[in-house]
């Protein structure tokens, strides 16, 4: 009992040194600063009931927060860990491992403050394969606790694991170009030259395996074009490509690439060529009725084309289509210039394009020779007579322009594209001209001609 006593009697005193002497020193403070103006509030605070009601109100209050922190801390609660990467304990350099769970969730149990340090903590979940052989292996996943007070679960907790031996091969390696659509159109990418032509790949050779050394088809190495700043054609090197393992159907392989990054040198160059702009009439004119003139605001003729060299190398002219059906008198059109397939930029978007008309005129134009379109170069074209190699050609158009044609200046020609020797065939005649303001068409509709063997 007297035990019991002593020991309230040094919380009293504990009490009244620590908090209500000090907040009664404060108290009397704010009475002699609200003296000259609040005598009614002095009185009040000047009773000693008061001040000491006040104090134990506020001891009573400190006690109550410092014991539901205290309570806070030692009651036990769970935690769950989410994700968390497994770390494999093995010979690398010998063995290849499959069947491990990607990530795992641990649970933990236990009082709030170890709760708080193990999540601070970088405790590790493990696996621990060694000494064992190639083969399929059952294996605890365990959870590496930082203090002895805290309770796990992992969840999975088991894993049937298969342990291969490890081989290494040879392989090709290859570079593609991811997000070519953002390079500046103007310039092209002719090459791509990794830095090694070959790496050595190390897995299983086992075909039952997932990552299978059997299974890798190619060895990519893929360079983001978005990543990259390029504004003018050269040469350059981007270091640090990552390597990736694919299969044949273009799965990735998760193997062992050695080296794991390699360097890639672009090629960069800026093809570009001049070619005319040629305006395609379609449709039948208002009868009577022909093309006199046809130009081109501001004498923009000719356009800059930027794309591959080889698509350039193929590319005569950049065609734009104006509709003169029923048309009967001069007109102007607006029109959007569209790049012909492969080109990549041009220096033009839209034109304008004026139509000028005149009376038309007739005119037939013999001895056009017919060529051949689209033979397979196996073969040869014989016509049936003599009749059936040239044609005469009927233009349409104003005097001063059909009375200048030539037979050179018209092109009649056979599409033979698919056409086997055997048999004899009636094939369509179809013309073209340089001239677009002239209408051209063949007298003779179709010919006869046979496919032979060269």
């Amino acid at each position: 009992m007297n035990k019991k006593l002593g020991l309230f009697g040094k919380i009293f005193r504990f009490i009244d040194r620590k908090i209500v002497v000090p907040v009664t020193r404060f108290l009397m403070k704010i009475v002699r600063w609200f003296s000259n103006s609040n005598k009614t509030l002095e009185t009040w605070l000047s009773r000693s009931n008061t001040l000491l009601f006040i104090s134990l109100f506020l001891a009573v209050l400190i006690f109550i927060v410092i014991d539901q922190k205290m309570t806070l801390f030692t009651n036990t609660s769970a935690e769950v860990l989410k994700d968390r990467e497994i770390n494999a304990i093995y010979n690398e350099e010998a063995y290849v491992i499959e069947g491990l769970p990607d990530k795992v969730d641990v649970t933990l149990m236990g009082s709030r403050s170890d709760l708080f340090i193990a999540k601070q903590s970088a405790a590790k979940v493990t696996v621990d394969l060694t000494g064992l052989k190639p083969g399929t292996h059952k294996v605890n996943i365990e959870y590496a606790a930082p203090t002895g007070s805290i309770d796990y679960s992992v969840n999975p907790s088991v894993a049937n694991v298969n342990i291969y031996r490890k081989v290494s091969e040879s392989k090709t390696v290859t570079a593609d170009l991811l997000n070519q659509d953002s390079l500046d159109p103007k310039l092209v990418i002719e090459d791509v030259s990794p830095s090694v032509d070959t790496v050595v790949v190390k897995g299983t050779d086992d075909e039952n395996a997932i990552n299978s050394l059997k299974k890798v088809a190619t060895i990519k190495a893929l360079v983001d074009v978005q990543s990259l700043t390029l504004n003018d054609a050269g040469t350059i090197n981007v270091k640090n490509i990552p390597l990736k393992a694919y299969d044949k159907d273009g799965n990735i392989l998760n193997v062992e690439i050695v080296p794991e990054k390699i360097s890639v040198d672009l090629e960069i160059s800026s093809p570009s060529k001049v070619v005319p702009i040629r305006v395609v009439p379609k449709g039948e004119l208002e009868n009577g009725k022909a093309i006199s003139s046809i130009q081109i605001g501001n004498n923009a003729s000719n356009v800059v084309v930027y794309g591959k060299q080889s698509v350039l190398d193929n590319l005569q002219n950049v065609p734009v289509t104006i509709d003169v059906d029923k048309l009967g008198s001069d007109k102007v059109y607006k029109l959007e210039l569209k790049k012909p397939k492969g080109v990549k930029s041009m220096s033009l978007s839209n034109i304008t394009v004026s139509v000028s008309l005149g009376e038309a005129s007739y005119r037939d134009i013999d001895n056009v020779n017919i060529d051949v379109r689209n033979l397979n170069e196996k073969y040869a074209v014989q016509g049936i007579s003599e009749d059936d190699t040239k044609v005469s050609v009927s233009v349409k158009g104003v005097d001063s322009v059909i009375k200048a044609l030539t037979s050179e200046d018209i092109k009649a020609y056979i599409d033979l594209k698919n056409y086997k020797p055997g048999e004899v065939y009636d094939v369509p005649v179809k013309v073209e001209g340089t001239d677009s303001r002239v209408q051209y068409v063949s007298k003779k509709t179709k010919v006869k001609i046979k496919v032979v063997e060269k």
